[in-house]
């Protein structure tokens, strides 16, 4: 198995390896002077930026920019390949994004990591590096990306609130805790999220939740610990939310693809 460390100080254009990580382990912040393919065989990890936070499972890839600050942490014992991409190759019309990986990337992925570091960029290799830059742009993007505010006392109350999304405590709370009026608070969190604070906070219940059961808790026990009556009410808003039952996430139940919150269930091949 290659990993991070066993990189040449000059290697190709693409160049890949696979690595897996412990449950808990958490990947601070950091950049790379490349852009950054990862694709998840196994487990659940999320990984934040400056401007939001994604959390991913298997089948799941995710394409960050070169110079990109950002960490992972990972909920689970976590499997994944990481192709490292000179910008040169990609130009700077790939904004950072998360999609379901296709067949064809995998293959693409697949015959890069088996490459030796040193290898040379022959034309069956460029083309390969090539196909993939076009498949990072061509893949759907899923509109799982949990934004974060710019203004500085919204954006402490979301990291407060995704670090315990449990937390019950009410809107004039969080905009004691921004220092500002509620009728304030709402209009600022609205502007700048597009959606109001409760439904923004629901996401983040509902992200958590599928990361949570995707890994093996138990559905009752995820709807109590973020804040839900009874697990009726939460299998409701879950629904609503990704269009499916959170039972369709237990291990071993998910199908690449079915989570795309807004949009319903996902086709069936």
């Amino acid at each position: 198995m290659k990993r991070t460390a066993d990189l040449p100080h000059h290697p190709p254009p693409v160049v890949g390896f696979a690595d897996h990580y412990v449950g808990g382990f958490v990947d601070g912040f950091h950049t790379h002077d490349r852009g950054q393919l990862s694709v998840f065989l196994a487990g659940t990890v999320t990984v934040g930026t400056c401007n939001g936070s994604f959390t991913l499972g298997p089948g799941q890839g995710l394409w960050l920019p070169a110079n990109t600050l950002h960490q992972a942490t990972c909920r689970t014992d976590l499997a994944f390949q990481v192709v490292y991409v000179d910008p040169a190759l990609t130009g700077a019309d790939l904004p950072p994004r998360m999609f379901d990986v296709s067949t064809l990337m995998r293959g693409l992925v697949d015959e890069i990591i088996a490459m030796k570091y040193d290898f040379t960029m022959d034309d069956r290799m460029s083309a390969i590096a090539r196909l993939l830059v076009d498949e990072i742009g061509r893949a759907p993007r899923i509109a799982e990306r949990l934004l974060f505010p710019q203004d500085h006392r919204l954006r402490r109350v979301c990291e407060l609130i995704t670090a315990q999304p449990g937390d019950c405590r009410d809107i004039d709370h969080w905009a004691r805790e921004a220092g500002m009026a509620r009728r304030t608070f709402t209009r600022l969190f609205h502007l700048e999220m597009g959606m109001g604070f409760a439904a923004w906070r629901r996401r983040v219940r509902v992200i958590e939740a599928a990361s949570r059961i995707a890994a093996g808790q138990s559905i009752a026990e995820v709807a109590f610990d973020l804040g839900y009556e009874n697990a009726g009410s939460f299998s409701t808003m879950f629904h609503r939310t990704f269009g499916v039952a959170p039972s369709t996430l237990r291990p071993g139940t998910l199908r690449p693809g079915t989570l795309r919150p807004g949009t319903g269930p996902a086709p069936r091949p």
